[in-house]
């Protein structure tokens, strides 16, 4: 367990995140991961509400814990006048700003872009709104389950004769959160490439980024006029593919779109022959074919337990693998091999377990330094450091609610 401040590839570079809630501090937090220098700035007294989100632990919240690792934690209220000028003499120590208000909202607290940009000419500025900072919706809030709506993905998820489903987790919070890292280091690449280069202002609509991924989706109802629809577990371009129960109730996933994989999966059901069948030959065959392999799989699957279903399709070479909880993440042999889990530093419980930075780098490795943090615990050191303030000037400051 370790907690260098100077680990990672991203070592040197400086974000100020001043937003709330999930997908923009993700992509702060995927940084600091990484080495960067993270200082989060929340509302003094309430702070980020995302601190209220379950689960808790002696009233601590676990989710914030994980999902702010790496940063540094200060007040600042940006609605008040001394507030706002604060952060305007903060930033020429900082590359980038991560912000999520309503657009318009750093505006009317003096806080546009160009003197945003006054005060620091290269800063890149990272906005992450539901809609984007243009366009009839721009007023409206937004939470993941809306850009999930409203991006496309929850049509296609779910049964075909039941309603559309949500995932388990606001997964389009977590990709907003990794498209916006994806832009700042665009930005950066092209403020630190080209020296004249001014800073950059990365307009990040997260309905638009949960459209985005869902690739084929636009071009197939553009050339070939098709809605696409929910088909629960099936694959809908892939055949054999779909969720099946063993037979000591246990839950499997099968996939393989390549004819060898196909022949491998046949082999481990005992049915080889079916790789030669002319219903199954290629891919797209095996699609509209899609029910007979179906049934064909899943007599196999249920017939067997986990441990034999799985055994079979590794001698076969085939594509299965178990559904796994949490639980079972964590007791699995390829995530502790590769250290996917790691203990972390925390202030309230000594160290808690969370997952390991993603990807690995061989040289320059990134590094979690700890969790989380509570409310303006690094007050003093920011604006000392930063800024140059006494503690006398801090705690005035504290006194007047502005920190």
């Amino acid at each position: 367990m370790k907690n260098d401040a100077h680990q990672g590839p991203l070592s040197g570079l400086r974000i100020l995140d001043i937003a709330t809630i999930i997908a923009a501090p993700f992509a702060g937090t995927l940084l600091a991961d990484f080495g960067a220098d993270v200082v989060k700035l929340e509302l003094p007294g309430a702070g980020d509400g995302m601190r209220g989100f379950p689960p808790f632990k002696d009233g601590k919240s676990l989710w914030w814990k994980a999902a702010n690792r790496g940063k540094r934690f200060g007040t600042l209220d940006l609605r008040k006048k001394e507030g706002a000028e604060l952060l305007l003499k903060m930033l020429p120590e900082f590359d980038v700003l991560i912000e999520n208000f309503k657009p318009g909202t750093l505006d009317r607290w003096g806080l546009d872009l160009n003197t945003l940009w006054k005060a620091n000419p290269k800063l890149v500025i990272l906005r992450v709104t539901a809609f984007g900072q243009t366009g009839p919706y721009i007023n409206q809030p937004g939470f993941a389950r809306i850009f999930e709506a409203m991006g496309g993905l929850t049509h296609i998820t779910g049964d075909a004769d039941r309603a559309p489903v949500h995932t388990g987790y606001p997964i389009s919070d977590a990709f907003g959160g990794v498209f916006g890292a994806m832009a700042i280091m665009a930005a950066l690449f092209r403020v630190v490439k080209d020296a004249p280069a001014k800073g950059e202002e990365i307009d990040l609509s997260l309905t638009e980024a949960t459209f985005r991924l869902l690739d084929f989706l636009a071009i197939e109802y553009d050339q070939l006029g098709v809605v696409r629809e929910r088909s629960g577990n099936r694959n809908q371009y892939s055949a054999p593919s779909d969720v099946y129960l063993t037979s000591d109730k246990k839950y499997v996933s099968l996939a393989g779109s390549t004819n060898a994989t196909f022949r491998g999966n046949t082999a481990a059901i005992g049915q080889p022959e079916l790789a030669d069948d002319p219903r199954f030959s290629t891919n797209g065959l095996r699609v509209q074919n899609a029910v007979d392999l179906d049934r064909l799989f899943g007599s196999f699957i249920s017939s067997h337990t986990l441990a034999e279903v799985l055994d079979a399709f590794s001698r076969a070479k085939g594509t299965i693998a178990p559904i796994y909880s949490i639980e079972q993440i964590f007791e699995d042999p390829q995530y502790q091999a590769r250290n996917a889990i790691v203990s972390v530093l925390d202030e309230d419980f000594g160290s808690v377990r969370l997952q390991g930075v993603v990807p690995k780098f061989t040289r320059n490795p990134g590094n979690i330094r700890w969790t989380a943090k509570s409310l303006g615990v690094d007050n003093d050191n920011i604006f000392e450091n930063l800024l140059g303030m006494s503690r006398e000037e801090i705690e005035a400051c504290r006194e007047r609610g502005i920190i």
